[in-house]
């Protein structure tokens, strides 16, 4: 199996992350690829029409997208239970807030990137970052009972969620006010692979 991919990305270390804790490194290639909104990446494109990473492409040649397909997937081949059938709505809920965090802080990314500084909407990333104040404001109030008890994918997608925003928009201090989600966060990246997949440029 082959995984097309960039370190940077969020979704993407949802299954990097994935895939230390399990142990399928051995089975699965990495192929790192540079890509954005506005100059997307042959590999990428060629197995996903969207164009958006990541991507797994299988042993016959199908591929596989997006971030929760994969580890729902990874999850059956690896038997690691991390989406447990006796409350997995509650742990798709929580990936689905964690995914939602990751969308809206990643369209800031690229409006304050790839955007020339004159198109610019900071209203714009205004509205997305309120998005992300919400969020973490309902994390940080425990309104999600996957956040408790073992660990499960939900977790694991909520923490790399976090870590986004520490790596690209730390000025904005999701920390302050949300001390109980900065303390379980504090927990969390004492995960081994977690700490292996900490994003980079």
């Amino acid at each position: 199996m082959k995984l097309v991919y960039s370190p940077p990305s969020p979704f993407v270390r949802k299954v990097t992350t994935f895939i230390h804790h399990v142990g399928l490194n051995d089975r699965i290639e990495l192929i790192n690829v540079k890509t954005t909104a506005l100059s997307v990446a042959e590999e990428a494109r060629a197995a996903n029409p969207l164009g958006k990473i990541p991507v797994m492409i299988l042993e016959d040649g199908k591929s596989m997208f997006d971030s929760r397909v994969i580890t729902r997937y990874l999850d059956e081949l690896a038997g690691s239970n991390l989406y447990p059938k006796h409350n997995i709505y509650d742990i798709l809920t929580l990936e689905a807030l964690a995914d939602g965090i990751m969308e809206s802080a990643v369209s800031i990314t690229y409006e304050s990137k790839l955007r020339p500084k004159n198109e610019q909407s900071a209203s714009w990333m205004d509205a997305q970052w309120s998005k992300v104040h919400h969020a973490v404001k309902a994390l940080n109030d425990r309104k999600f009972q996957a956040m408790d008890g073992e660990l499960n994918m939900g977790q694991i997608a909520v923490a790399c969620s976090l870590g986004y925003l520490d790596f690209r928009h730390d000025g904005r201090q999701w920390r302050n006010g949300n001390s109980n989600l900065a303390s379980w966060n504090e927990e969390m990246m004492k995960l081994p692979a977690l700490i292996k997949t900490i994003p980079t440029d």
